[in-house]
C-alpha cells in the first residue's frame, strides 16, 4: 500500500464572459472565459477592426488599473459587459491603399476636409463610397483615397449682391477640390452646405430646435427633443425634460451613490459645427450609452439671443457668474459646447468646457476623464455620507433608548402613582367602614337595654361569650330578652351577625341562624351558656 497520501485535485469550472465593445460607429461581441487576459481582447480586436493593439485603449472597466497583462478572473466581472475602444493616435477614418478607392467598394469610406477660407478653419466628413456628387459616387469620381482635401469660399459676382442675406448665404457657396474637378452641389453628399460649413441657411430652412416665446422651460426641452429627434434621428442622449434648477437637483441632491454628473449641451444653429457634432458626436451610440449611464444630460439652444440672455441668467442663479461669463467669451463658430458640471458641498464645479471641434474618441475621452475626478470625488462623499449616517444611526438609537428609559420611568412613575392613589382610596375606603361600623356599633350599645341585676327577681340568664382573640365577653339578659338583644350586644362590642356567627360549646349550635324573636329561654341559653364567636367564611 502505497503510504503517500493521495492529493485530490479540483479544477475551477471556467466562466464564459461577454464583451460588447463600441468603437465609433461599430459594436463588436467579443466571448472569452474568464482566464483570459485583457490582451487576448484587443488581439481580436485588433481583427475586427484593422486597429494595432498599440494604438488601442480599452476603456470601460470599473476596476482603475487594469493592463494587457491583467487576468479577467482577477476582474472579478459580471457575465455581460459593456467597454469602448479609443484611438486618439489614429485620425477618424482607417488608412487603406489609395488604389482600393478605384474598386467601388460600397465598404470603403472617404473623409473629406474641407477648408474654409474666411474661417481659416478645417472640417472633415466621412462618407460611403456609395454616396453621389451630382450623379456620380465617390468611388467614381477619382477623388483621392481614403482623404481628400476641399476649400469652401464665396463666390465674387456682383448679381448676387441684390439678393438677400439669407438667399446669399445659401446659395453663394463655391466648392474646390485639390484635384482637377470642382464640385459645386454640396446637398449631393446628401447633406446641406450650410450644415456642413455654418453658412446660415438653417435658419432658413429649419424650424428653430426652440422657440423663443416659451414661458416654461419644461415646454421648450419637449420642442427641443422634438426638433432634434427629427434632425438627427432618434438615436440621442436622453435630454432632461424640466429646469435646469430640477437637472441639478436630480443629479446633485440625492444619495451620494445615485448622484451624477450633469452635461449641459449648448446649441447655436449658427454655427459650423452644430450639424456635424450632433449627428456624429452627440449621436454616437457610444456617447449616447455613456451619458445616459453616467449623466444627466440638460439642453438649451442659444441660437436666439433672448434664449441665450435666459440661459446666462439661469446660470448665474445656479452656477454663479464666474460660469456666466465663460459662456459669453466663446464665439459663435465655437459652438457647441457641452458643460460638464460636478456638484460639490459648498457649490458646483464646472469641470470641463467641450467645444463642438472634436472627435468622437476625444469626447469619449474628456467625458471619461470627468468621470474620473466625478467619481473619487462620489467616492469621498460616500464614505463622509455613510460616516455621518452611521453618526446619526448611533444617536438615533441614544435618543431611542433615551427616550424607552423615559418612557419606562414614566410607566413606572404612572404605575406608583396609581397604586399610592389606589392605597389612599382604599385606605380612605377602609376609614369610611370602619368609622360606619363604629357609627353602628355605638348606635347599638347605646340601643340595649340596661343589663339587669341579679336580685331583680325575674330569670336572669348569665353568658359568657369568648371571642376569636381569645377574650372573654360577659353579661346578664333577662330571660324573656329577645335573641336579637343578644346580637346586638355582641355587635355593639364589634362582632356584627353579617361578619361572626354565634356557636354554643356542647352541642354546637349556630344561634346566629335562629330566629331573632326568640327568647333566650326559648334558645336554651338559660340561666347561663359559655359561647364563642367564629368568623365567617
Amino acid at each position: 500500500m502505497d503510504p503517500t497520501p493521495s492529493r485530490h485535485i479540483v479544477e475551477r469550472q471556467s466562466r464564459m464572459l461577454n464583451f460588447r465593445v463600441e468603437y465609433r460607429q461599430r459594436s463588436i461581441e467579443v466571448v472569452l472565459e474568464d482566464a483570459s487576459t485583457v490582451g487576448d481582447i484587443k488581439t481580436i480586436l485588433e481583427t475586427e477592426l484593422q486597429v494595432p493593439v498599440s494604438k488601442m485603449q480599452l476603456k470601460g472597466w470599473k476596476s482603475g488599473d487594469v493592463s494587457d497583462s491583467t487576468v479577467l478572473q482577477s476582474l472579478h466581472l459580471p457575465k455581460n459587459n459593456s467597454l469602448y475602444v479609443l484611438t486618439p493616435d489614429i485620425a477618424p477614418l482607417a488608412s487603406t491603399s489609395q488604389s482600393s478607392a478605384q474598386q467601388g467598394s460600397s465598404s470603403q469610406n472617404y473623409l473629406l476636409v474641407i477648408s474654409h477660407r474666411e474661417a481659416q478653419r478645417d472640417y472633415s466628413l466621412n462618407f460611403p463610397a456609395s454616396k453621389t456628387i451630382q450623379e456620380i459616387t465617390l468611388a467614381a469620381s477619382g477623388i483621392s483615397y481614403p482623404c481628400h482635401h476641399l476649400t469652401v469660399c464665396r463666390r465674387s459676382s456682383p448679381a448676387l449682391t441684390k439678393l438677400p442675406l439669407c438667399l446669399l448665404q445659401c446659395t453663394d457657396v463655391h466648392m474646390v477640390s485639390d484635384s482637377e474637378d470642382d464640385f459645386e452641389d454640396a446637398p449631393e453628399f446628401g447633406v446641406d452646405e450650410s450644415e456642413i460649413f455654418g453658412m446660415g441657411s438653417s435658419s432658413c430652412q429649419k424650424s428653430p430646435m426652440m422657440p423663443e416665446d416659451s414661458e416654461n422651460e419644461g415646454d421648450a426641452l419637449l420642442h427641443f427633443t422634438a426638433e432634434f429627434s427629427r434632425r438627427y434621428g432618434d438615436c440621442h442622449p436622453v435630454f432632461y425634460i424640466g429646469s435646469l434648477e430640477a437637472a441639478s437637483q436630480e443629479a446633485f441632491y440625492g444619495k451620494a451613490r445615485d448622484r451624477k454628473l450633469l452635461a449641459i449641451y449648448l446649441h447655436n444653429d449658427e454655427s459650423v459645427l452644430g450639424n456635424v457634432f450632433c449627428s456624429q458626436m452627440m449621436c454616437a451610440d457610444s456617447i449616447v450609452s455613456y451619458l445616459s449611464q453616467n449623466f444627466i444630460t440638460w439642453a438649451w439652444d442659444v441660437t436666439k439671443e433672448a434664449n441665450k440672455a435666459r440661459l446666462l441668467t439661469m446660470c448665474t442663479r445656479h452656477f454663479g457668474s464666474v460660469v456666466a461669463q465663460t459662456i459669453r467669451t466663446y464665439k459663435t463658430d465655437q459652438f457647441p459646447l457641452l458643460l460638464i458640471v460636478m456638484g460639490k458641498r459648498t457649490s458646483n464645479e464646472v469641470l470641463n468646457v467641450i467645444q463642438g471641434n472634436t472627435t468622437v474618441d476625444e469626447l469619449m475621452m474628456r467625458l471619461m476623464g470627468a468621470m474620473e475626478i466625478f467619481s473619487a470625488q462620489q467616492q469621498e462623499d460616500i464614505k463622509d455620507e455613510d460616516e455621518r449616517e452611521a453618526r446619526e444611526m448611533v444617536k438615533r438609537e441614544q435618543d431611542e433608548a433615551y427616550r424607552l428609559s423615559l418612557e419606562a420611568d414614566r410607566k413606572k412613575r404612572e404605575a406608583q402613582e396609581r397604586e399610592e392613589a389606589e392605597q389612599v382610596r382604599q385606605e380612605r375606603i377602609r376609614k369610611e367602614q370602619e368609622e360606619e361600623r363604629e357609627a353602628i356599633r355605638l348606635s347599638l350599645e347605646q340601643a340595649l337595654p340596661p343589663e339587669p341585676k341579679e336580685d331583680d327577681g325575674e330569670p336572669i340568664s348569665k353568658l359568657r361569650i369568648r371571642t376569636p382573640s381569645g377574650e372573654f365577653l360577659e353579661r346578664r339578659f333577662l330571660g324573656s330578652c329577645k335573641l336579637q338583644v343578644l346580637f346586638d350586644f355582641v355587635a355593639s362590642k364589634g362582632y356584627p351577625s353579617d361578619e361572626f356567627k354565634l356557636l354554643t360549646t356542647f352541642p354546637r349550635r349556630n344561634i346566629t341562624q335562629l330566629d331573632p324573636a326568640w327568647s333566650l329561654l326559648e334558645a336554651k341559653l338559660f340561666p347561663q351558656e359559655t359561647l364563642f364567636l367564629e368568623a365567617k367564611e
